[in-house]
């Protein structure tokens, strides 16, 4: 926690970052932002007692950079930094879709790249961040990126080839869970609930089925099989789920959105 890391781009995954590394012992002195306004410049530095620098400036003093900006940022970013950016630093890139090759094509040879794709809840500590090493990334760099996201969640090491399937089963994964929060709401206002009432009946059920799922190591199917007694009312939900196609209609949705992202990757945003 002695290396100095900017984070180029404080929105709100990059802020999270940043609280996540204070929060583990990181010290301000030794973190740098980037922003676009000078009002963001001053509000970070309020809060967190950071310095903003330049691009140029965070290319020249820091050991990680860390790109928090959108997709389409990106080349514009890296072209401001290849000047200034030499070899013995560390990128990880945290933008959707972003391969590793397309970032060590547009700096100096044997730049060490590590691609991370992490999700939103890293706004709460409970973010789940997926780490590939590029060509040039070794253990450590891998462990480096590691140390920055752990402080947020977890971590987990894939090959590259893996990333545009784990962005669509995690990075966009609690999207998924929001929009069945939505659908079993309107469902218990249906039913005659309030909708105040239904939602926080949902929320606690999924929040206390995922507690389950983490803690317990069973198989999902032996915990729902616990809930499901014969001619119940769960398997006569569940019957309905089948019928409608629910589980093949999530399966397409989870491979549209790794070939959104292989599309993104290749370019064709």
């Amino acid at each position: 926690m002695t290396q100095t890391v900017a984070v180029l781009g404080t929105g709100k995954i990059g802020e999270a970052l940043l609280s996540g590394m204070i929060r583990a012992g990181w010290r301000p002195a030794n973190l740098l932002v980037t922003t676009r306004r000078a009002e963001r410049a001053e509000e970070l530095h309020q809060r967190y007692g950071v310095d903003s620098v330049s691009n140029a400036e965070a290319a020249g003093r820091a050991d990680i950079l860390i790109l928090a900006v959108k997709p389409q940022d990106m080349g514009r970013l890296l072209d401001e930094l290849a000047g200034h950016l030499t070899p013995d630093r560390l990128v990880i890139s945290a933008a959707a879709g972003i391969t590793t090759s397309f970032i060590e094509e547009r700096l100096a040879a044997n730049t060490p790249v590590v691609r991370v794709m992490p999700n939103t809840p890293v706004l709460v500590d409970e973010g789940m961040s997926v780490i590939s090493a590029g060509s040039h990334a070794t253990t450590d760099h891998l462990a480096a990126a590691e140390a920055i996201f752990g402080g947020v969640g977890k971590t987990l090491r894939v090959p590259e080839s893996q990333q545009d399937a784990a962005t669509a089963l995690s990075g966009s994964g609690p999207a998924y869970f929001y929009f069945l929060v939505e659908a079993m709401t309107d469902a218990g206002i249906l039913l005659g609930l309030p909708r105040a009432q239904a939602h926080e009946l949902i929320v606690q059920a999924a929040i206390g089925a995922a507690v389950m799922l983490r803690d317990s190591g069973e198989h999902p199917v032996k915990l729902r099989e616990a809930v499901t007694s014969p001619a119940g009312t769960t398997i006569s939900a569940i019957r309905e789920l089948e019928n409608h196609g629910v589980r093949a209609a999530l399966i397409a949705a989870l491979e549209a959105a790794r070939d959104r992202s292989r599309e993104l990757a290749s370019g064709n945003g």
